[in-house]
């Protein structure tokens, strides 16, 4: 398996975790994860084997029948018994609850939505395949979203990140005793993920041999395993070809001499160690904001957006499937735009 690429890997590694949270579910679960199969990512499965656990285990919280049966007793039939009051009891339990360790869980609008999409494909599934006849999450209405401020690096702090990462000035001194090892390797990657707009996962994944300096592009695998060339500028070209240099001397781990990211232990970098560098450096830049690898994206979508204007071009750059969805990430820029294009048709000449 150490010789497959990262994103078949992480493929393989989804695939046999989806496999032991589906013993976790009711038997006839296992036909819905075959019947999406051809049709979703390892990774998308994995989430709705997780939402599906969320609830099965309200159902025999609160369920008076279902109470008193094991995972594996709950039917189809069962399922089919539900009312959609039921399911909006549901919705309410989502807000505020406890997992399995006891821990209380909150819940905020989105994280209810996508739990009862989850709910209302699985019911679909069943119904589109005539094994229940009824289906009453088709009736339960979807919770209002207000619309979240979208947050992300202005010029100025894009600037102010990178000379931190160069400098380390404002670091703890705990943190200081890294950087010199790091540094080099740090700039390189919050330069390509501000350079690029590509995902944190995509950035984990690359190997050495995925880097293209004669044509200036990167080879990476999207969502659903499409693999594309994205292309990097001349700041991109620079802090990787120093990274680089830094790289030839370091001897990996068995298993990673590929990865072009190592970690102080020479093994790929992982997503979360990502995501803790960029909330490192960030958190001294700009306090009051929180970002995340994906408002690093935002940054980069946002700043191609305002030089091109050119949305399609956008969605095509991030790897969106849908730009109805990089229209609804960029919808206050697309306004913004409107209104300076109010005065450039002249109608008639000004005396």
């Amino acid at each position: 398996m150490a010789n497959l690429p990262y994103h078949e890997q992480k493929d393989i590694e989804n695939i046999q975790k989806l496999r032991s949270l589906v013993k976790e579910l009711p038997l006839f679960c296992a036909d819905f994860f075959r019947g999406i199969e051809p049709r979703t990512s390892s990774r998308t499965r994995i989430a709705y084997a997780y939402d599906l656990k969320v609830f099965f285990d309200f159902l025999r919280k609160e369920n008076p029948v279902l109470s008193k049966l094991t995972m594996d007793q709950i039917t189809l039939e069962h399922l089919e018994d539900l009312t959609v009051t039921d399911l909006e009891e549901y919705m309410e339990y989502l807000k505020y609850r406890y997992n399995d360790k006891n821990q209380g869980v909150t819940n905020r609008e989105r994280g209810i939505m996508r739990k009862i999409s989850s709910l209302k494909s699985f019911y679909n599934y069943f119904f589109r395949n005539e094994k229940i006849k009824t289906n009453p999450a088709a009736l339960v209405q979807m919770p209002k979203l207000h619309e979240k401020e979208i947050i992300r690096l202005d010029i100025d702090e894009v600037a102010e990140l990178l000379d931190e990462v160069e400098s380390g000035d404002s670091l703890t001194d705990k943190q200081r005793a890294f950087h010199e090892k790091t540094k080099v390797r740090d700039l390189a990657l919050l330069t390509l993920l501000l350079g690029t707009g590509i995902r944190v996962s995509e950035c984990v994944g690359l190997d050495l041999q995925d880097v293209d300096f004669k044509n200036g592009g990167i080879r990476i695998h999207r969502k659903g395993g499409k693999e594309v060339t994205v292309y990097f500028g001349e700041e991109v070209e620079e802090a990787l070809k120093n990274y680089l240099e830094e790289r030839e001397r370091i001897l990996p781990e068995e298993g990673h001499e590929d990865a072009l990211f190592l970690s102080l232990q020479r093994k790929r970098m992982s997503v979360r160690s990502v995501e803790n560098l960029v909330k490192k450096y960030a958190r001294i830049v700009t306090p009051l904001k929180k970002i995340t690898p994906h408002k690093l994206r935002s940054t980069y979508g946002t700043n191609l957006y305002r030089e091109t204007g050119d949305i399609y071009l956008v969605a095509d750059v991030l790897g969106h499937s849908d730009v109805n969805t990089t229209k609804k990430h960029y919808a206050a820029l697309e306004d913004e735009r409107r209104r300076s294009a109010r005065n450039k048709v002249r109608l008639r000449e000004k005396p």
